[in-house]
C-alpha cells in the first residue's frame, strides 16, 4: 500500500508499504481522508522521536474485523492512545495516560497517512450519516478542542482568551463560542486571514498585545510556539487559569515566579471526547469545513507536508 513515512530523518511516500494485519480486537480500516496537523509538523523536526507511518486525523471505512463484523463498510473515526490494558491508568479507564501506550502517528504506533490502518475496535466511533467526510476528518482536534471545556468549569461572566488563530486554535474557539462567556480569539494582526476567518463565524478577535494584561479569566494558548505562554501569562489575571493545547520540540522559558505569585492554575490539555465532537458536527453546532485550504492525493504527501508548513495555511488533508 501506499504510505508517508518518516525514518526520524526524512519522510517520503513509500508505494510498497506492507498492509497492516490486524490483530485480535482490531479492525482494518481503509483511510478516506486524513488530516495533516502541527504535531505532524513538529514530528517532522523533531518532537516525539518518532518512526513510521505518520498522521492521527482521519475518516474511514472499515474493510475487516472478524471480531465485530457489524462494523465492516461503517465509517469510522478512531481515537489515538492505545493502552496495554494493565496498567493503573488503564484499569481507571483512563487509556490515554496509560504508561506504556502506543499513540497512532506519534509513539510506537503506525499513523493514518496510509491507505489502510489497523486500530482496535474499542478506538473506534461510528460517524453519524449526516456528517460528510470532509468535516468528520476534523473529530479527533474537534475533540480535543472540547476536552477544555472538560477541565475548566467556565462561568457566563468569565472572559476567555485563545490565542492563537491556527488549526487547533480555529476549532478551541468554535468549540468555546457556545459556552456562554465572552470570547476574544487572539492573533498576530487583526488583519490576518486566519482572524478575518473566525470574524465570518461570529467571534470577536483582537490582535497580539492589544487586550490588557489580566483581562481574562481563562486563557488557552493554542500558539504552537514556546512565546504563546509567556503571551498567556501576560493577558491572564491574578488567580485565572492558563490551559496549555500546544505542543513543540523546542523548549519554553516559563517565568515560574509569576505563576506562584498571581496564583495561576495552569492545564495542560491533550485529547477529548470524541462521542462529543461527532454530536458537535452532527448538529451542525461546529462547521469545520470552512478550514480546509487543499486536498492532496497521497502520492503527493510530500508536496502536502511543505504547502501544510507554510505561515498561516489550516487544514491540509490527504486523500488516500
Amino acid at each position: 500500500m501506499y504510505a508517508l513515512t518518516y525514518d526520524g530523518t526524512t519522510a517520503r511516500v513509500d508505494p510498497e508499504y506492507p498492509t497492516p494485519k490486524p490483530a485480535s480486537g482490531e479492525a482494518l480500516v481503509q483511510v478516506l481522508l486524513a488530516g495533516i496537523c502541527s504535531t505532524d509538523l513538529e514530528i517532522l523536526r523533531g518532537y516525539a522521536g518518532f518512526s513510521g507511518v505518520l498522521g492521527h486525523e482521519f475518516i474511514g471505512v472499515v474493510v475487516t474485523c472478524i471480531d465485530q463484523p457489524d462494523l465492516v463498510g461503517q465509517r469510522v473515526a478512531g481515537e489515538i492512545n492505545i493502552g496495554c490494558g494493565e496498567c493503573a491508568f488503564c484499569v481507571r479507564g483512563i487509556r490515554e495516560h496509560c504508561l506504556r501506550r502506543q499513540v497512532v502517528g506519534i509513539r510506537a504506533r503506525d499513523g493514518v497517512f496510509a491507505q489502510f490502518v489497523a486500530l482496535p475496535i474499542a478506538n473506534l466511533h461510528v460517524v453519524p450519516e449526516n456528517v460528510p467526510d470532509e468535516s468528520a476528518v476534523f473529530t479527533e482536534p474537534l475533540a480535543a478542542a472540547l476536552r477544555v471545556l472538560e477541565q475548566v468549569d467556565i462561568q457566563p461572566a468569565d472572559r476567555i482568551a485563545v490565542i492563537g488563530a491556527g488549526r487547533l486554535g480555529q476549532l478551541v474557539a468554535r468549540s468555546l463560542a457556545g459556552a456562554g462567556a465572552e470570547l476574544v480569539a487572539v492573533g498576530r494582526q487583526m488583519t490576518s486571514r486566519n482572524l478575518t476567518l473566525l470574524r465570518s463565524a461570529g467571534i470577536a478577535t483582537a490582535a497580539r498585545g492589544s487586550l490588557p494584561h489580566g483581562w481574562a479569566d481563562v486563557v488557552v494558548d493554542c500558539t504552537g510556539s514556546p512565546a504563546g505562554f509567556a503571551d498567556a501569562l501576560d493577558l491572564v489575571r491574578s488567580q485565572g487559569t492558563i490551559v496549555l493545547k500546544s505542543t513543540y520540540h523546542s523548549a519554553a522559558e516559563v517565568d515560574m515566579s509569576r505563576v506562584v505569585v498571581d496564583e495561576i492554575q495552569v492545564i495542560g490539555s491533550r485529547c477529548g471526547p470524541f462521542d462529543a465532537a461527532l454530536e458537535a458536527l452532527a448538529s451542525g453546532q461546529v462547521d469545520p469545513r470552512p478550514l480546509i485550504e487543499a486536498t492532496y492525493p497521497l502520492a503527493q504527501g510530500l508536496e502536502a507536508l511543505d504547502y501544510a508548513a507554510r505561515s498561516g495555511v489550516l487544514k491540509v488533508l490527504l486523500q488516500p
